[in-house]
């Protein structure tokens, strides 16, 4: 396949991951946007949604010569609107470009026009206008008496010398005031993209609320005026930062008081996303630590218990996102933080440069990176940290974090890090912690199933399971998780033989 030229200005199919095709134009990245290194790119703003990302050259392709391909493979109603909006675009466009086209036929005949009179004369027209100045100096003559003193000295002037004193020029030498003076070119779809639209910038405005089609997007913050409550008591953890051979790094919390009696939390704007079994828990220790809160659940009722604690409101992902410095997310499954981040008023909408965005949520590698694709085209920071532990731990913050991503962004959550959870661990690039995490349950899985079936083989033997636990936690077994377990799985078989 012969490489396509583009430039700023055209309009394009551009491709961004798995989602399909979507209509935009290239345009002028913001100055404080760094393009990506590696591959060539282009800054693509899509039609419809607003969106615009860095978009490799390959995954770029001319809108016109594949407007009915893709219009045949992709439906939906926001597709239809983004077509709708690059065919208005090219209307107004073309109007534009006639326009042009109608002054530029006006300065054609008023150059021809300047040139008919000003080309050089020949013999015979001399002659001609020899003849024809006698005459007029007859007349002129004959009624001198009439002609008012006032009357301009050009105006008795002969045609021969206005028409030398009008070009003063060598002959065959066009007058520098007509160098510029070009015939333009007939009126093309690709011209038009090059001509009016061709120089526009997108200059980000981080004070500007999103534009957004939800109804409630521009509604201030319930709280907004108010200071969010930081009367807590306070945490006794401090942080202890140890580097490993591994190249990963840990934070620790340990159980002691701090010099101050208190850790001082972040000075950034924090927003959370999900106030699910493990969201609620986290959310709890941030506010108590003295953070500044932002929350959105998808059912608002849950809210307001942390509103009341010093919580502020956000009525859409994207609100809390472009008001927050930093945003976490915490979702039950892989679609579920998809559509927070892609879907209306998402996570998306609301990245400019310099946001940040915290994915706690247990996904897969594939689901991570795709998002952290997405998120650092539009100028955005972003940190996969998902949890290991339980509600439980959640509550008490104690969980045990795995964060993979931005190392900078890593560093300016350890105050949060540090609300929520004992340990945090730093693995590298974006995934790593997905594979961690996935490594992680599989052994206590794999844990949880022999224990399942070691009181199951303790009760058919006629042996006591509560002696078998005791005696487990009293070797090389014990551990917190071990005993929780262990009575999770009594509880679930209920009251048997102990």
């Amino acid at each position: 396949m012969a490489a396509v030229s583009l430039r700023l200005g055209d309009l394009v199919w551009g491709k961004l991951g798995r989602y399909p095709p979507w209509p935009g134009k290239i345009v002028n990245p913001p100055k404080d946007l760094k393009k990506p290194r590696g591959k060539k790119c282009f800054f693509v703003k899509f039609f419809g949604t607003e969106d615009h990302a860095w978009i490799k050259v390959e995954q770029l392709k001319p809108y016109h010569a594949h407007k009915e391909e893709m219009i045949k493979i992709n439906k939906g109603k926001r597709f239809q609107q983004a077509v709708d909006a690059v065919e208005e675009f090219l209307r107004r466009a073309k109007g534009k470009d006639q326009t042009s086209s109608h002054s530029s036929a006006d300065d054609k005949n008023r150059r021809n026009s300047s040139e008919e009179r000003s080309r050089p004369i020949s013999g015979d027209e001399k002659r001609k206008l020899s003849l024809s100045e006698g005459k007029v100096k007859k007349n002129m003559g004959e009624g001198k008496k009439r002609v008012p003193s006032g009357s301009s000295e050009r105006g008795s002037k002969s045609p021969l010398k206005r028409a030398q004193e009008q070009s003063p020029r060598k002959r065959g030498r066009p007058p520098k005031d007509e160098k510029d003076l070009s015939i333009p070119e007939s009126s093309t779809v690709k011209g038009m993209m090059a001509g009016p639209m061709a120089t526009f910038k997108w200059q980000p405005n981080v004070s500007e609320p999103v534009k957004d089609a939800d109804p409630h997007f521009h509604h201030f913050l319930l709280s907004q005026t108010e200071k969010p409550a930081v009367c807590y008591q306070a945490i006794t953890k401090k942080l202890k930062i140890c580097e490993e051979e591994t190249g990963s790094t840990s934070i620790q919390a340990a159980d002691s008081t701090a010099v101050n009696g208190s850790v001082t939390p972040t000075d950034k704007k924090i927003g959370f996303l999900g106030l699910g079994l493990m969201g609620s828990g986290i959310v709890s220790n941030l506010l108590k630590m003295g953070h500044t809160v932002t929350v959105w659940n998808r059912t608002a009722e849950k809210c307001d218990l942390f509103i009341q604690e010093g919580a502020r409101l956000g009525r859409t992902p994207a609100e809390v996102v472009s008001t927050c410095d930093i945003t976490f997310a915490c979702v039950s499954d892989p679609k579920a933080a998809k559509d927070l981040v892609l879907g209306p008023s998402g996570v998306l909408q609301g990245i400019r440069p310099g946001k940040c965005y915290v994915d706690m949520s247990t996904v897969d590698a594939d689901t991570v990176t795709e998002l952290a694709q997405v998120i650092v085209s539009r100028g955005g920071r972003f940190l996969e940290a998902p949890v290991s532990g339980n509600q439980q731990l959640s509550n008490d913050g104690m969980l045990v974090i795995l964060a993979a991503g931005d190392r900078g962004l890593y560093e300016d959550c350890s105050s949060c890090f540090q609300a929520m959870g004992k340990t945090s661990f730093f693995l590298g690039e974006v995934g790593n912690a997905a594979k961690m995490m996935l490594i992680v349950n599989m052994v206590q899985g794999s844990f949880m199933a022999t224990i399942a079936e070691g009181l199951t083989l303790a009760q058919v033997t006629g042996q006591s399971q509560q002696t078998l636990l005791d005696i487990l936690n009293q070797g090389q077994l014990a551990s917190i998780f071990l005993d929780q377990k262990c009575q999770s799985v009594q509880k679930s078989q209920g009251t048997g033989p102990v």
